[in-house]
C-alpha cells in the first residue's frame, strides 16, 4: 500500500516562495504518476499539477501557471510542488496524489482519477 506524508507548509507573506515536498512509501515510485491539490475554506477541492513518471511531462492549473514548479526524484521517492509568487488567494490544505494506472488527459485534474493521497499540508498566505 503507497503511502504519502507531505511536508513543508506553513505560514508565509504574499510575494513570498514555499516548497512542499511528499515521501512516498509501500510502493515503487517510479510507476506513481504523481499531483497535487488544494481545498481552501469554503471551496471544492482543486487540481494543482501533475508530474509523469519520469518527469517528463508537467501539467499545470490555470492559476497556478508560471508560478508553481513541480518536480520529483525517483531516487529519492520524492515528489516536490515550489511555490513562488505566493498569494493570499493560495491559501488552502494541500495534498500529494499518486496515481499507479495510465489516464487521459481529460482525466488528469479529477480527483477520483489518483489511487493514493496524503494527510495534507495547511499552507497560509498572509496579504
Amino acid at each position: 500500500q503507497v503511502q504519502l506524508v507531505e511536508s513543508g507548509g506553513g505560514l508565509i507573506q504574499a510575494g513570498g516562495s514555499m516548497r512542499l515536498s511528499c515521501l512516498a512509501s509501500g510502493g515503487t515510485f517510479s510507476q506513481l504518476i504523481m499531483g497535487w491539490f488544494r481545498q481552501a475554506p469554503g471551496k471544492e477541492r482543486e487540481f494543482v499539477a501533475a508530474i509523469s513518471r519520469n518527469g517528463g511531462f508537467k501539467f499545470y492549473a490555470d492559476p497556478v501557471e508560471g508560478r508553481f514548479t513541480i518536480s520529483r526524484d525517483n531516487s529519492q521517492n520524492t515528489a516536490i510542488l515550489q511555490m513562488d509568487s505566493l498569494m493570499p488567494e493560495d491559501t488552502a490544505v494541500y495534498y500529494c496524489v499518486a496515481a499507479l494506472r495510465n489516464f487521459y488527459d481529460s482525466e488528469i485534474k479529477v480527483w477520483s482519477t489518483y489511487d493514493h493521497w496524503g494527510q495534507g499540508s495547511q499552507v497560509t498566505v498572509s496579504s
